[in-house]
């Protein structure tokens, strides 16, 4: 079995409703709905446990490839085949080569803010909200770099567009959800939406991807970053 339970290593179940379950980890109790097959819970926040290196190795990164630092990150400790780590990680790769390809930014406090907005973003909402996190936190990172607000006018309407773009090239694949496919669709979609909304070109490559060995519902040939699809 490849990784599901971060505790067991079982196979996960989503649930129609919630339950009230405890952390395996923390202890906490609150309402979820997924659980491995041998009852096991994690939270969020024990999921993403050493997530905020994010921000330092953000600081450190000087590519102007979204692509190549969402594969560094991809790399660290703290991030699984599936989970909210990548709600964080899509808006900071993005944000960090926005800046290092002459984005008007700064960075630092762009970087806690999308960690602040990226972490509100549960575990599952991909298939319970109908808008993946991984999408959402491309929508984000337009929403902070255009300095977006609820009654921001233009800001407002390009931070929506930019989460209908990547949500779309979700929904276009379809399920069963993947943390890395969905993270590279949303990566794609938004430089060339910043190409042609900001005027910045952000770098990109092609992209073979190299976790299908991790991911048990894999899709194979239907992925678009399948090896053999280029």
């Amino acid at each position: 079995m490849k990784e599901e339970c971060l505790i067991c290593k079982a196979p996960l179940i989503y649930l129609e409703t919630d339950e009230r379950m405890e952390c395996a980890i923390c202890h906490k109790e609150e309402k979820s709905k997924a659980r491995c097959a041998e009852g096991h819970y994690v939270c969020n926040e024990c999921h993403t446990d050493g997530m905020d290196v994010i921000i330092g190795l953000c600081l450190r990164e000087r590519s102007k490839n979204p692509v190549e630092i969402i594969e560094t990150l991809m790399e660290q400790p703290f991030c699984h085949m599936h989970g909210p780590e990548h709600h964080v990680m899509v808006g900071s790769a993005l944000l960090t080569a926005y800046k290092n390809a002459g984005g008007d930014i700064e960075l630092q406090p762009a970087l806690v803010e999308m960690m602040n907005r990226g972490k509100s973003i549960p575990g599952g909402a991909c298939g319970y909200w109908g808008a993946c996190g991984a999408g959402i936190s491309a929508g984000m990172f337009v929403s902070i770099i255009s300095k977006s607000t609820p009654l921001a006018v233009e800001p407002f309407g390009l931070s929506h567009r930019m989460t209908s773009k990547a949500l779309e090239q979700i929904g276009v694949i379809g399920g069963p959800r993947c943390c890395k496919k969905d993270s590279y669709l949303s990566v794609l979609a938004a430089v060339a939406f910043v190409k042609e909304h900001f005027g910045i070109e952000m770098e990109k490559q092609t992209i073979v991807c190299s976790h299908s060995a991790q991911n048990n519902q894999c899709i194979g040939k239907r992925c678009p970053f399948a090896g053999g699809n280029h």
